[in-house]
């Protein structure tokens, strides 16, 4: 385990740009190892914030003067009203009246610790898309920066930093040590962050990139673009939950994005559902999201794909909490669950449909080579099918992909051939094709169970339509007997057994 070194980033350059009695009064104070950052306000007092405590520094009101002093001793304010001190990680950031003049800076205390990352660092060397969420100040960009250098010394991967306010590198044009052997690319106006990650890709090969706070649309398409050319992602957003990214309708895509989908009479009546419900829309962009709830402690979602699909069902989710003691050592326990959605019953019901439990048929891992995620998940829900979108073929079930792309034999593909994971090729990228496709894959994996749900299927139907008041069905298996009790309750029927082993069957009724 790598024991923490806290570097203050040379807090004498950030008290020198202070006028020289608060320069005096900020040394004076105790305990400046936990110095979070410096208000000055016109005529107020100025103030040094502690992580537990807040100081008055003087009984004198911050002038014009002041303010100037400051200004004259930093860097210039970019358009997100933040500048820096070159070659260091403080910031300082200003309040503007409505003319534009600055009246009231904040000089927060920049700090590499290097040694954060462990409590999660086989999450960040897996090589999945990691988002960072929590609340301000709680070391999201101090865990990002860690993360960077970490990449890019120890596992020598080619890292690329977008740093938008120069808050991840430092300001100035020689990036800061924290960030280890990474590169650095700067952002002329907080405007052009996404612009830029699509550069990033586009120019510099990165194998992995790293970001701070996406907070926009186009920076969550450019996150999903750069997932889906098979770039690492290490990321900070604006949110401090995993509910506040499905609640927040820009930045929802990160998580995979919420649709509401309407049903047919039919499939309402199957799934046991309302017709409107509410459906993951496509694979998350990233595939961990870590919640950071204080200083060492961290929420981690290992399969935000599943966690989202679960609180969309109404199931209860429980993260794995992680949490440095005082000893230095990680403890692993497991949070309570969580609440899901409401009307828990009729989501769960849905979800049964939808994974194919109640229909008998397990889940297939799919890995589309060359072929859009979002069809291929949309033809999968269009024909029922039970399906989940994987980023690497080793974990795959099956893979999916266009005749040119097989013809070529990719690496990819040969070395998924050789590991005997079945190939199934689509003609073209439309939506008909890969459906067909699709089909081929479950008409291949249809279980001996299929022709008795079928039959199951059709005596609903037949009940439903009014052609007959009662089926009964061929004798099964008490597996299979109970998958078909399952499907008559979710058409809201009834159904009962009768007969012995093995010659037991189920009837269906209203």
């Amino acid at each position: 385990m790598t024991l923490e070194r806290p570097v203050t980033d040379d807090l004498d350059a950030l008290l020198r740009s202070l006028p020289p009695y608060l320069d005096q009064r900020v040394r004076a104070l105790d305990s400046l190892e936990g110095l979070l950052e410096i208000v000055m306000d016109l005529g107020r007092l100025p103030e040094a914030r502690f992580a537990d405590r807040e100081e008055d520094l003087t009984d004198r009101e911050v002038t014009p003067e002041d303010i100037g002093y400051v200004m004259s001793r930093i860097g210039q304010f970019g358009g997100d009203n933040r500048a820096g001190i070159e070659r260091t990680l403080h910031r300082i950031s200003a309040l503007r009246n409505r003319a534009g003049k600055v009246v009231g800076l904040t000089l927060r205390v920049g700090r590499a610790v290097y040694g954060t990352v462990d409590i999660i660092r086989e999450v960040i060397e897996s090589g999945k898309s990691v988002l960072l969420v929590g609340k301000p100040g709680v070391g999201k960009t101090t865990l990002l920066r860690d993360a960077a250098r970490v990449l890019a010394d120890e596992l020598g991967k080619r890292v690329v930093v977008v740093d938008t306010s120069n808050e991840i590198a430092g300001d100035g044009d020689i990036p800061h040590p924290g960030i280890g052997r990474a590169r650095r690319m700067q952002v002329q106006a907080p405007a052009l962050q996404h612009a830029v990650m699509i550069e990033a890709v586009e120019n510099h090969m990165p194998e992995v990139i790293v970001i701070d706070e996406i907070g926009t649309e186009p920076e969550a398409a450019a996150a999903r673009t750069i997932a889906e050319r098979g770039v690492q992602l290490i990321a900070t957003a604006h949110g401090q939950s995993l509910e506040n990214l499905m609640l927040n309708p820009t930045l929802s895509d990160l998580v995979g994005g919420i649709q509401t989908v309407t049903l047919s009479d039919e499939e309402a009546r199957r799934r046991g559902t309302q017709k409107s419900v509410l459906e993951r829309k496509a694979p998350p962009t990233f595939q961990v999201l870590v919640e950071i709830q204080a200083y060492q402690r961290m929420a981690i979602y290992a399969d935000v794909a599943q966690i989202v699909d679960a609180v969309l069902l109404g199931v209860p989710v429980a993260p794995e909490i992680r949490e440095r003691t005082a000893a230095g050592e990680f403890a692993v326990t497991s949070a309570p669950p969580r609440p899901g959605r409401q009307d828990v019953g009729a989501e769960v019901r849905r979800g049964l449909a939808r994974t194919g439990v109640a229909a008998g048929r397990e889940m297939v891992k799919v890995y589309p080579f060359g072929i859009s995620w979002n069809r291929v998940e949309e033809a999968g829900r269009g024909l029922g099918l039970p399906i989940a979108i994987v980023r690497e073929p080793e974990d795959a079930d099956v893979v999916l992909t266009l005749k040119n792309y097989y013809r070529r034999k990719t690496p990819r593909l040969r070395d998924a051939e050789q590991s005997g994971i079945p190939i199934y090729i689509a003609r073209s990228n439309s939506a008909t094709q890969i459906a067909g496709a699709l089909a081929s894959v479950f008409e291949m994996r249809r279980g001996p169970e299929e022709a008795a749900l079928d039959e199951a299927r059709e005596a609903v139907d037949a009940i439903l339509g009014g052609s007959a008041a009662e089926v009964e069905l061929s004798p099964q298996s008490a597996l299979v007997r109970r998958l078909q009790h399952e499907l008559a309750e979710r058409s809201s029927l009834s159904s009962s057994s009768s007969g012995h082993e093995p010659y037991r069957r189920v009837q269906i009724h209203r």
